[in-house]
């Protein structure tokens, strides 16, 4: 599969709602889409790095000098059989895993299409639709949270993630499990704490949470270890795990009992793919998080969190959870039983809103084989 040319559209699309976590504040989310074609064909990707280095150290800026002075001259002109003949030729280039998982993902949209099989099909998903639950940022009180997580139930999600930092976690949760004893509920710190800091945690471990998510730093997993002994309650990993090395490292060292795979933190779909085979294997409950993807991203989720291992619902959502105007023409809406259906159509099974594509791009580049 000749690459023929790579554009990127470095977007930034208003939130219906601010998202709050432990590093930061977003009103507006930016992320790169990487248009590929080859072959009469046009794959889609998305890079999910962000305006601010606070989830990882890498932003927009960052990924868009990496595709365009690093990785785009390693697969212009070149005949890119698959996913992994695309990590072997990137392999050189350290970390900028965002990056990378979004040129991998148009591969795997270019693929698909040409094959005529969805993204489910040729990873080998079961799943005809996945259980989602939704993800609420830190509000501006225990009693404005019940609000917003009683909005999200009345509109239909089972499961519900909470963010929660330093003086922001037991008043919290302690309400919501009061308002609501039976709810599969989790909490999310992104690394707020330490593992001196951590005791403020203790008091959550009695409210029959499903798993806490990475609560110390965002490149520990020996600490982790410690304080997994410490819990009855689940440990999650997240930001920890950079590869499937690094699940291997996690589960041998019983750092967790769970991990949260993000096909972009891991360095793409195929990195995914693989850290859902080696925890299925041992037994390893996983579930997809989400990056505030928009429907192309979306998709992508979609389709790896359709793998039997799956297990726990995703921070996946629909579609008006964060924007009143998507870049796809295809909104995924939450289906009765708090799941979202996978797209059947090849590859990632949408089609871009040119309106809306240009509407929220600061700006584009292309590129293309001499």
């Amino acid at each position: 599969m000749k690459i023929e040319s790579l554009t990127l559209h470095h977007l930034s699309m208003p939130l219906v709602a601010p998202f709050e976590t432990s590093f930061g504040r977003e009103t507006d989310r930016e992320c790169i889409i990487v248009e590929m074609r080859s072959e009469g064909w046009t794959g889609y990707g998305e890079c999910v790095a962000t305006r601010e280095p606070g989830y990882n150290y890498e932003t927009t800026g960052t990924a868009w000098h990496i595709l365009k002075d690093f990785i785009a001259p390693l697969i212009l002109g070149q005949d890119v059989r698959d996913a992994l003949d695309f990590q072997k030729r990137v392999e050189r280039i350290r970390g900028h895993h965002l990056a990378k998982a979004g040129v991998e993902m148009a591969i795997w949209d270019l693929l698909g299409k040409r094959e005529g099989k969805s993204l489910k099909e040729m990873f080998g998903g079961v799943s005809y639709k996945v259980e989602v639950g939704v993800s609420v940022g830190i509000q501006e009180s225990a009693a404005a949270l019940v609000r917003t997580v009683e909005s999200y139930l009345e509109k239909g999600y089972r499961r519900v993630k909470i963010k929660i930092k330093p003086g922001r976690e037991v008043e919290e949760t302690t309400a919501i499990r009061r308002k609501y004893p039976d709810l599969r509920l989790q909490v999310d710190a992104n690394s707020a704490y330490t593992l001196e800091t951590a005791d403020a945690l203790k008091p959550l471990d009695g409210l029959n949470l499903l798993l806490i998510e990475q609560p110390l730093f965002e490149d520990d997993i020996w600490d982790h270890r410690k304080l997994q002994a410490q819990f009855k309650t689940a440990i999650c990993l997240d930001e920890s795990i950079l590869s499937p090395r690094h699940a291997r490292y996690a589960l041998e060292m019983e750092a967790c009992r769970n991990i949260n795979i993000k096909p972009g933190r891991v360095g793409g779909l195929s990195q995914g793919i693989m850290i859902h085979d080696y925890c299925r294997e041992r037994n390893i409950p996983v579930w997809c998080g989400g990056m505030l993807e928009t429907g192309i991203g979306r998709a992508s989720n979609l389709a790896l969190a359709s793998l039997p291992g799956f297990v726990l619902p995703g921070d996946i959502s629909a579609s008006d959870r964060y924007y009143h105007r998507d870049i796809t023409n295809e909104r995924f809406v939450l289906n009765d039983d708090s799941t979202i259906t996978v797209p059947d159509a090849p590859g990632l099974g949408v089609t871009i809103d040119e309106g809306a594509l240009r509407q929220f791009t600061k700006s584009e580049i292309t590129f293309k084989a001499g």
